[in-house]
């Protein structure tokens, strides 16, 4: 029976650590998604916390100092001074007038110091002029949908 009771014990004790390290990790990965607005209202509780920042990038507000680049999100009549010290390149998206997730910290000084940015042009995503909503994109391929012989020659 003690050897039961031995094992058993061992057992609690594994799973325990398991759970522990499961919520300590959820704990300190997890990050919140924030405006410029949420975070000016949020005062001396935003400096230090790991928190995501979304906005548009500014017109002609993209620099690059050394392996730092910087730039300014805003939000209506809101700015935020962001520099990314990360070390993965920027995403191909990311320019100008583009909008733009910068996950980090805020400091004292209110810049914002992100490690990792995500990006979009939400004018890639819109259809091309000329068509309606919900209209089927044009037959490019004339070898389908009856059109041609359907047969592939190589």
């Amino acid at each position: 029976m003690k050897k039961y009771g031995k094992f058993a014990a061992l057992i609690v004790v594994v799973i325990g650590t398991l759970v522990w390290l499961a919520t300590a990790g959820i704990t300190d990965t997890k990050t919140y998604y924030k405006t410029i607005s949420e975070l000016s209202q949020m005062g001396d509780r935003a400096y230090g916390q790991r928190i995501r920042v979304g906005g548009d990038i500014e017109d002609g507000s993209i620099q690059r100092v050394g392996s730092t680049v910087q730039f300014t999100l805003k939000q209506d009549t809101r700015q935020l001074k962001v520099a990314y010290l990360g070390t993965d390149p920027l995403p191909d998206t990311f320019r100008s007038g583009a909008q733009a997730l910068a996950d980090g910290k805020l400091d004292r000084d209110g810049v914002f110091r992100a490690s990792r940015i995500q990006a979009k042009c939400a004018s890639k995503y819109e259809s091309k002029p000329g068509m309606a909503p919900g209209q089927p994109a044009p037959n490019l391929n004339p070898g389908v949908n009856g059109k041609g012989t359907g047969k592939t020659t190589i």
